[in-house]
């Protein structure tokens, strides 16, 4: 009898656990499991998102609004990619799993661009007039995300093409072997580079009520792009990656938001 029960307890806790299980899907490229599925992989797996324990998670913080905040760079590549919302997108998400109670955007409705209005404006009378109405009631601090620099700032490269050298190998030794060496010298080819952008984000925290800065905070990260091949008597090998500058702004956002956390709640 209790052999059978602790059968059925069993049975019961496996088809819990399989039952709450995320899927799992199949990959269908034709190199799957091959050695570059395996590298490329492991660079992505370096790139995929983390989520990050906040130490004070367990103190529910209070109610707050996150402003579309600014983008003060001027380079071309980061403002097609990116726009004020995708990071008050990225800043709703951290600040919820750090137990912040989050007014969402989408259910701001048109208030959301008078109240963005009048804290940019910093016109706490109006303010204060938005803050009576609806959901706006309960909230104690207004916060906003702004990206004040996004550049590429370093780049280099380095790489060698034995056909020069092959040539000498050939001519100097006169004989088949050296011949033969000198062709193969002469397919080595190699090439690598990398390139370095620093991306800085600051935060700003507002009182509701007052629109005066409660605190703020400024935080870097560097991200590197990088690639390389060889090539030796037709065999030829090449890989390049890095981080993602969508990666690299939610990771800013997430260091952010751990000192929000820490020091403000």
């Amino acid at each position: 009898m209790m052999i059978s029960r602790l059968a059925m307890t069993l049975s019961t806790a496996l088809v819990a656990i399989t039952a709450s299980a995320q899927p799992v899907f199949d990959n269908p490229s034709p190199t799957a499991g091959s050695s570059t599925s395996k590298q490329a992989n492991e660079m992505a797996d370096k790139g995929m998102y983390r989520p990050i324990e906040y130490q004070n998670a367990r103190i529910q913080g209070p109610a707050l609004v996150v402003l579309p905040g600014e983008i003060k760079s001027n380079n071309a590549t980061f403002t097609q990619k990116f726009g004020p919302n995708n990071i008050a997108d990225y800043a709703e998400l951290e600040l919820g799993r750090a137990n912040f109670r989050i007014l969402e955007r989408a259910d701001l409705g048109p208030l959301l661009n008078e109240f963005t209005l009048a804290y940019t404006m910093g016109d706490p009378q109006a303010a204060r007039k938005i803050l009576q109405k609806g959901k706006f009631k309960t909230t104690k601090w207004v916060i906003k995300f702004d990206v004040l620099k996004a550049e590429p700032v370093a780049q280099a490269s380095q790489g060698f093409d034995g056909r020069a050298v092959g040539s000498i190998i050939g001519i100097l030794g006169g004989s088949r072997g050296s011949a033969a060496a000198g062709t193969a010298v002469g397919s080595v080819q190699t090439g690598e580079s990398s390139g370095v952008w620093i991306i800085g984000m600051r935060y700003k925290l507002i009182d509701a009520n007052t629109t005066e800065q409660v605190a703020t905070g400024y935080t870097e990260e560097k991200m590197e792009l990088g690639a390389k091949s060889t090539s030796v008597l037709g065999a030829s090998s090449s890989a390049s990656g890095g981080l993602t500058l969508d990666s690299l702004v939610q990771r800013l956002v997430q260091k952010n938001v751990w000192e929000i956390d820490a020091k403000h709640k």
